[in-house]
């Protein structure tokens, strides 16, 4: 009987393990995650906004586990041996395998900039996630006892795809914040700082500026072309002017780190070839010198051969890498031969709030309250890749009409 273990419990190692489990064959798989739960990634700013509760966007790993094929284990990766094919966990287990999977997710990336890891706040799994909440509303009731303007001023550190999507949460949250703090809402004050001044470049200008003016229209005060330098406790510092290098400083007591992610430093613990936590993969998706472990999701740099860049790490490839990673094993431990991984974008669509959106569907452009429609529709669509009906039932978002 062959071992296989999937590393990582997110949207690429659900997706192989749905494929595997569905599967005949003379194997069992271990699953391995640091928590006992899944978690929608990408619904991870309506938490940190509070406009959704952890459990909504959560559901338990055993609920998707066949013990008859499937043990799960509880427990943080280490290190990988790809020479000895065995896995080590923080718990002490060293798990043998024939095939891996790796899908070990990412972190916060702060790029060297002095101050991120001490004094910003970063939005990389639930725990975090819940923290800026909580962190949030405890500065809206010291604002209630001291009148510090500074506990009114959330600044979130870039403007990409996740920043503008918390950005939009934040807005439709800020009245509840601002009744904590007894003020109006518009006493609140919302800061993006971005060193680019071109936002949001996977869309064409014309979506890109529906987003950032929807934003700008409701309140949020964007500083773009303002490279950070620094982060000091309460202050980011920015270069104002790039000829001159002056620099000036925004004080604010929340700072949200959206700038961007690495993949797991377990890839570099583990001696793989990587830039950034991430490892450029072959076209079936394998370590480039060991054809049994496959390397899916954040940890993994597809490239799209017709920029030369690696596909951006979206929930969208990870389920499609899980998907192949499953498919193309099998395929090996049957001794047949499937086509190369290959992928073509069905669009990206990012939500400013529960009922606003913007983004492409094919070629389609949607904005506004449709977009928002087809944005649930394909978290839905997600949640089903990973979780099947029963977690679609229970978590799944109907509330399109509002």
């Amino acid at each position: 009987m062959k071992e296989i273990v999937i590393l990582g419990a997110g949207y690429a190692g659900l997706r192989a393990l749905h494929r595997l489990q569905a599967s005949k064959g003379d194997f069992h798989i271990t699953l391995v995650d640091r928590n006992n739960y899944h978690y929608e990634a990408t619904d991870l700013h309506e938490v940190a906004a509070g406009t959704q509760l952890k459990e909504k966007i959560t559901y338990t790993i055993s609920d998707v586990v066949k013990p008859s094929v499937t043990t799960f284990i509880q427990a943080k990766v280490e290190t990988i041996n790809r020479e000895a094919k065995t896995v080590t966990l923080d718990n002490g287990q060293v798990l043998n395998y024939d095939y891996a999977i790796v899908s070990l997710g990412f972190r916060s990336e702060s790029f060297g900039i002095t101050g991120v890891e001490d004094n910003a706040l970063e939005m990389v799994d639930i725990e975090s996630a819940e923290k800026v909440y909580r962190h949030i509303v405890g500065q809206m009731q010291d604002y209630n006892k001291t009148q510090n303007p500074d506990d009114l001023k959330i600044v979130v550190c870039g403007a990409g795809f996740t920043g503008i999507e918390l950005l939009g949460a934040l807005i439709e949250s800020r009245a509840a914040l601002a009744k904590i703090a007894g003020v109006s809402d518009t006493q609140l004050e919302i800061y993006c700082v971005e060193a680019v001044t071109r936002l949001l470049p996977m869309f064409d200008e014309d979506l890109a500026d529906y987003g950032i003016s929807s934003l700008k229209n409701w309140g949020i005060k964007f500083l773009t072309g303002k490279p950070i330098k620094e982060i000091r406790p309460n202050t980011v510092i920015y270069q104002d002017d790039k000829e001159t290098g002056t620099t000036k400083e925004l004080s604010a007591n929340t700072i949200i780190w959206t700038t961007g992610v690495s993949g797991s430093q377990v890839m570099e613990a583990s001696g793989f070839s990587q830039r950034r936590g991430r490892v450029i993969v072959s076209d079936n998706l394998t370590d480039s010198d060991f054809d049994n472990v496959y390397i899916v999701g954040d940890v993994s740099a597809f490239m799209n051969k017709e920029n030369n860049r690696p596909y951006p790490t979206t929930a969208q490839v990870a389920l499609k890498m899980g998907d192949y990673a499953a498919k193309h094993l099998l395929a090996q431990l049957r001794g047949n031969e499937i086509e190369k991984f290959t992928f073509k974008s069905l669009g990206s669509v990012a939500s400013i709030g529960n009922t606003h959106a913007f983004g492409m569907v094919g070629k389609s452009a949607v904005k506004g309250y449709p977009a928002s429609f087809v944005k649930k529709a394909i978290m839905d669509k997600s949640l089903f890749a990973t979780g099947g009906v029963k977690e679609v039932l229970a978590k799944g978002r109907f509330d399109l009409y509002h």
